[in-house]
């Protein structure tokens, strides 16, 4: 029996959730992880147990619509650039590294402290 365009959705929140606990369990410096798709919507996202949120509910989705257009606009340069393997944002009080997979994006916060940043990617990116 095939499953219905309803349950493949199902199916997919589960899997993006299931990642999200995944990237949250590599480092207790790890503050978000949540998945947004092409228009800048949250699809799941977890907040690190006991990590008091940098940025107020509007505002994240402010935040999130942003990157979703860069990502986009990014995607028109791949045929000359290649495609699109991360993206970093470093800032003082969070690095927020974007991690795209198909019409969908990796969207993970974590505190400056991360001692290895391109190992904390590589780690993320083994998950999916």
């Amino acid at each position: 029996m095939s499953k219905t365009p309803e349950q493949k959705w199902k199916d997919s929140i589960i899997s993006y959730r299931k990642n999200c606990q995944k990237i949250i369990a590599i480092s207790k410096l790890v503050r978000y992880a949540g998945v947004i798709n092409e228009y800048g919507r949250t699809l799941t996202g977890i907040i690190q147990p006991g990590i008091k949120p940098i940025l107020k509910p509007e505002d994240a989705k402010n935040e999130f619509f942003i990157v979703s257009n860069l990502i986009t606009l990014r995607h028109v340069q791949s045929k000359a650039f290649g495609s699109l393997d991360h993206i970093v944002l470093q800032h003082k009080k969070a690095t927020i590294v974007c991690v795209p997979d198909g019409n969908i994006m990796y969207y993970v916060s974590l505190n400056p402290g991360v001692k290895s940043l391109d190992e904390t990617i590589r780690k993320i990116k083994r998950l999916f």
